[in-house]
Order: C-alpha cells, then sequence, then structure tokens
C-alpha cells in the first residue's frame, strides 16, 4: 500500500504530461490514493513504537544507499494528510487556461514528493523527494500565478533554495558525525547510533543548528518568513493549499523525525534561541497579520503565525507537547487548505481579495461563507476541531517542558505568550470574515453564484475529517505518541 501511494501521483504525473486526460488522470489518482492511504490509516497497527509496511531495494551497497520506506504513527498521519489535500487541490482546480497538463501534473509531483520525503527512511531520498516537490511549486506560482508573480517566484526560490542548501550540509555532517562502523543514511540505524551515544555533544550542537535554520527557512520560523506570505498570496489557490497545507510541514516533521531524536543535547542547547524565534512567529506575526488588507495576504501571514505553535511543541521535549505538535501539523493543513480553497474562489469570482471591495457575501455565497467560518473558527482553534485539542496538548506540554529545572521558566513565559497568541487569532481572523462575508453587498458582487455541488464535496471532506478528528482525538495520539516514547525519559502516553 506504501509504494502504491508514493507512486501513484508521481506515475499520473508522467502520463499527464505523455498526453493522458489532465483532470480526469489527476482525480482518479488523487481518489485512488487517498482511499489507498485511508485504509493503511485503519489497518495500522497501534503498536510501541517501530515502522511497519517497511519496504527497501537496494541501490549502492558501496555507499550504503538504500530505497527504504516504512510508516510509523508520525509519518502515516502526514501522509493521510497528504493524500487528504491533494484530492481537495486536485478536485478545486477546474479548468485551466494554458498548460492544463502541465498544471496538474505539477500538483501531483509536489504530493508525491511530499508523501515520499515523510515515508523515507533513508536520508538520501527524504531529501531528494522534497526536492522533487519544491521545483513544482516555483512553476506553479510563476506560469500561472497572480499579482506579482515573478518577484515572489523569484524570492521563494532563493529563500527555499537556501535552506534546502543549509539542510543538506546539516545532513552530511550528521552523517560524518557517527563513528565509521556505524555510518549509514538509513534513518533506523541512526537512531541506533544516537541511542548508544555514538553522536558527540559538540557535534551535535553544530549539527542540530544546521537543521534549525534549514529546516526553519523551509518552514518560516521568523525571521525567515517573509517568502510566505507573498508566495501564498501569488500563487493558485490549488498551489497555495498544497504548499502550505503539506509541504510547509516537512521542516517540522524533519525536526521531528532527526533533529529531536538524533540530537538531543544540540535540542537542549539551543532550545533558548528556538523558544525566542517562535515567540516571533507568534506574537510580531500575529500582529503583522492583523495589519493585513487582503484576504490572501492575511491567510498567508496566519499561516506563518501558526508554526510558532508547532515550534513550541517541538521546543517542548515531552511526549505530550510533540504529539500535539505532530497532530497540529495535520490539523492546521487541513484548515489552512479549506481557508485557501474558498479564498481562490473568491478571487475567481470577484477578481480582488480587498477587504474594502468585499462585503455581504454571505447573502450570495452561504456555503462559502459557512465554509470560511468553520475554517476560520478551526484556525482559532474553537473546542470541537482537532486545532483546538492538539494547541491544548502543545500548550500543556511546552509548561512541564521535558528539559532541565533551570529552563523551565522560559517554557512558561513562552506558554503565557501563546496564549495570548489565540487572542490576536481569533481577531484577524473574525474580522476578516465581517469584512468578506458580512455587511453590505457590494456592487460587483450582486451577479455571484454560490459554489456548486462538486466543489461542496472537498470542502465537506476537509471539515469532516476536522470535526471527527477534533471529537475523537485519542484516535490520533495512540499512533503517534509511540513514536516519541523511546526518545524522552517521561514515556508515559498523553
Amino acid at each position: 500500500m506504501l509504494l502504491f501511494i508514493i507512486f501513484c501521483p508521481i506515475i499520473a504525473a508522467i502520463a499527464i504530461l505523455a498526453g493522458a486526460p489532465a483532470r480526469r488522470t489527476a482525480l482518479l489518482a488523487s481518489v485512488f490514493t487517498f482511499v489507498v492511504a485511508l485504509l493503511a490509516f485503519a489497518l495500522f497497527e497501534k503498536s510501541p513504537g517501530g515502522f511497519q509496511d517497511v519496504h527497501s531495494f537496494t541501490i549502492s551497497a558501496d555507499w550504503g544507499l538504500n530505497f527504504a520506506v516504512g510508516l510509523d504513527g508520525l509519518s502515516l498521519i502526514m501522509v493521510l494528510l497528504a493524500a487528504i489535500v491533494t484530492l481537495a487541490a486536485v478536485w478545486f482546480t477546474g479548468k485551466i487556461d494554458k498548460y492544463e497538463n502541465a498544471f496538474y501534473a505539477c500538483l501531483l509531483l509536489i504530493s508525491g514528493g511530499a508523501i515520499g520525503a515523510f515515508a523515507s527512511l533513508d536520508l538520501f531520498f527524504f531529501y531528494a523527494f522534497h526536492e522533487l516537490a519544491l521545483i513544482p511549486t516555483f512553476l506553479l506560482i510563476g506560469i500561472w500565478g497572480s499579482g506579482n508573480r515573478s518577484a515572489a517566484a523569484w524570492k521563494i526560490t532563493i529563500y527555499l533554495a537556501l535552506g534546502s542548501f543549509i539542510l543538506l550540509i546539516g545532513l552530511i555532517l550528521l552523517y560524518q558525525s557517527v563513528p565509521v562502523a556505524s555510518r549509514s543514511f538509513d534513518i533506523r540505524a541512526l537512531q541506533a547510533a544516537a541511542a548508544t551515544g555514538q553522536i558527540g555533544a559538540e557535534a551535535q550542537r553544530h549539527v542540530y543548528l544546521l537543521l534549525l535554520v534549514g529546516f526553519g527557512i523551509l518552514v518560516s520560523l521568523f525571521p525567515f518568513h517573509s517568502w510566505a506570505p507573498e508566495a501564498y498570496a501569488s500563487a493558485p489557490a490549488p498551489a497555495a493549499m498544497l504548499h502550505a497545507g503539506v509541504l510547509k510541514k516537512f521542516g517540522l516533521y524533519g525536526l521531528l523525525r532527526l533533529a529531536v531524536p538524533l540530537l538531543p543535547e544540540g535540542a537542549r542547547h539551543w532550545t533558548s534561541l528556538l523558544v525566542v524565534l517562535l515567540l516571533g512567529n507568534i506574537i510580531y506575526i500575529g500582529l503583522v497579520t492583523i495589519a493585513q488588507k487582503r484576504l490572501d495576504w492575511m491567510l498567508g501571514y496566519s499561516s506563518v503565525m501558526h508554526m510558532g505553535y508547532i515550534f513550541l511543541g517541538i521546543a517542548s521535549a515531552n511526549i505530550l507537547g510533540t504529539s500535539g505538535a505532530a497532530i497540529l501539523m495535520f490539523a492546521h493543513g487541513l484548515s489552512i487548505a479549506l481557508l485557501f480553497a474558498v479564498a481562490g474562489e473568491v478571487r475567481k469570482r470577484t477578481d480582488t481579495l480587498l477587504f474594502d471591495d468585499l462585503g455581504g457575501l454571505g447573502k450570495v455565497m452561504p456555503f462559502a461563507g459557512l465554509a470560511f467560518g468553520l475554517g476560520a473558527f478551526a484556525a482559532i482553534g474553537l473546542p470541537g476541531f482537532l486545532n483546538f485539542a492538539s494547541e491544548a496538548m502543545i500548550f500543556f506540554g511546552a509548561f512541564q517542558n521535558g528539559w532541565e529545572i533551570e529552563r523551565f521558566h522560559i517554557f512558561q513565559l513562552a506558554t503565557v505568550l501563546g496564549l495570548w497568541g489565540v487572542v490576536v487569532s481569533a481577531v484577524y481572523m473574525l474580522r476578516a470574515y465581517r469584512k468578506v462575508f458580512m455587511g453590505t453587498l457590494g456592487a460587483r458582487c450582486n451577479n455571484l453564484v454560490d459554489l456548486d455541488g462538486s466543489l461542496r464535496l472537498p470542502i465537506t471532506l476537509l471539515v469532516a475529517a476536522l470535526l471527527w478528528f477534533g471529537f475523537f482525538p485519542q484516535s490520533f495520539v495512540r499512533i503517534v505518541a509511540p513514536a516519541f516514547q523511546t526518545y524522552f525519559s517521561d514515556n508515559r502516553p498523553p
């Protein structure tokens, strides 16, 4: 099942480039990928730790290079997230005026690259799959984007290329930090080496900083965040859904998969720096989000802000906080994809996303207003949505921080400030809803029609996932928590 989930979007993209019907092929591939991913989730054995459905093929025995993929609780929920958002993004795409085959192929390559990166157990393919997903992102913004798309495409290219280069250096040093007899690209072998203390404390500090900066740029960690809002505002809605909802989580996943478990001394050493930077995401970027006058820019900045909560969970260094971070990655991916989807349909119908040019859309687009409202409530962290459960886990986990007692006060302060971030997010989300869907109907909006029945299906899928797992978050916790039990002294599941 795992090999099918990884290669179905990639093979479909190749078929589309070779001349297969673009929309039909992309829809079939995304539906099959979603169904098989859902089946893999249902059949996953909730055993303590370890990888399941592992497949390994030798590429080079001399270099110790193998194509190896597998699933544990962390990678499983990220693969499921990618499958859900891919289906929604492809469904929302519709008719493309120019180079339609290339557009759909780019969407599927982003999906296949992200899924491959989440499932990879080999450092080489972990990195390579991510790079495969980045290239179509640049093309989607540069060719099919709106506004100042050329500048946005170049900016995201420069930033993410720099982040990937720093990350590559960090991965190479990680490989070389292990004694020669134990060196391997296999993440499982590196975990075994780290567990036996084969990576020195000094090396951990250097490598962790490189991984933090490299992954941080890819995630838009403050102050490396300025590429994200402009890129999302200029990108076509399906591209923004996939990048903000799925591919952006690669850096966070990398920190949870590599940096924290393999380099605990490095994580402990740089924890104060990470706390300061993530507060920049939550507080500073939150205030900047309030000042936005366009819906697309507001959503872009809000996505950057919410990354701060996930970083807080990662920095907490205990099962409760890191499990909450992993689950919030899933929840945020669904909610931001839902918001960008509705915003894209509003732009398509009104040709603007300026708050001052909109208003009263709830009267002519009631279903779109309901969908955006539910997405906004989820982003705010309203009880009943998965975002609420995961943010609560992060705040409790951060407050009882797993590092030494003398650093505890830093996390107390970060938790209190992070709670104020929830208030800030409520301000800008509710303000955006009022500006767009409430009030007097603008002249250009009189003849608008609501989302048709076909577009309501992917919206229903995204909302249903947020609510289902929001009411039953323990179904996720039982899967995710065992992935972290071997890394922290507090091995009790939350």
